[in-house]
């Protein structure tokens, strides 16, 4: 019962994160033009979406243990997809090409992953530990998002781009995370999404 209402309010969280987004792509489609925003790591939270929308699924997972993750994820993808169709919209023509090339190349090398856990390893837990490491190198690669942020703070001595709420709630989300993962018994799972949340501050600095 524990388990499940931090991974309800961990959902929860999460949702008010994925959407924070929306405040940047409504400022592209009122000017008709992506500025000097990159969807790069729009494209990298798409992935991690791709796979813990998979870990969560039960052709991973043992049943629906894991359905919080397979919600907010499933959420999430629909929600990147969306920021990125946007984005496609009004780029110029060079800087689409490098989405669809950098989008369609993520989106390959999930469904490859996807189809090897499945055909190569024949139980859960050995297709938990496959998905779940490549969801935690992931994770932990953009962890270091926030940098560019913390970078462009020390150098323009504003905190525009790293806003207070938002670390904040980042924060806490990870927590809230991290114990789900914890009282799953589940490590991998936990230290992933607690990275996989705390890069979010990167993302919404990073446009």
């Amino acid at each position: 019962m524990l388990r499940l209402t931090v991974g309800i309010l961990g959902n929860a969280a999460s949702v008010l994160l994925y959407t924070a987004p929306i405040l940047t792509f409504a400022r592209v489609i009122h000017k008709r033009s992506t500025e000097e925003f990159s969807c790069v790591p729009y494209v990298l939270a798409l992935t991690n979406c791709y796979f813990y929308t998979w870990y969560g699924s039960p052709f991973v997972s043992y049943g629906w243990e894991n359905i919080t993750i397979v919600t907010i994820n499933g959420i999430g993808v629909v929600l990147e997809l969306s920021f990125i169709f946007i984005y496609l919209w009004f780029a110029s023509a060079t800087r689409k090409k490098k989405v669809t090339i950098l989008a369609t190349f993520v989106t390959l090398i999930f469904v490859t992953c996807a189809t090897i856990s499945v055909i190569v390893f024949h139980e859960h837990h050995y297709r938990k530990v496959f998905i779940g490491s490549i969801g935690l190198v992931a994770s932990v690669a953009m962890y270091c998002s926030p940098l560019v942020v913390v970078k462009q703070v020390l150098q323009t001595k504003s905190v525009e781009f790293m806003p207070f709420y938002l670390s904040l709630f980042t924060f806490i989300t990870s927590l809230l995370w991290l114990a789900y993962g914890l009282l799953s018994q589940d490590l991998l799972l936990a230290l992933a999404l607690y990275f996989k949340y705390q890069k979010r501050t990167g993302l919404q600095g990073s446009g």
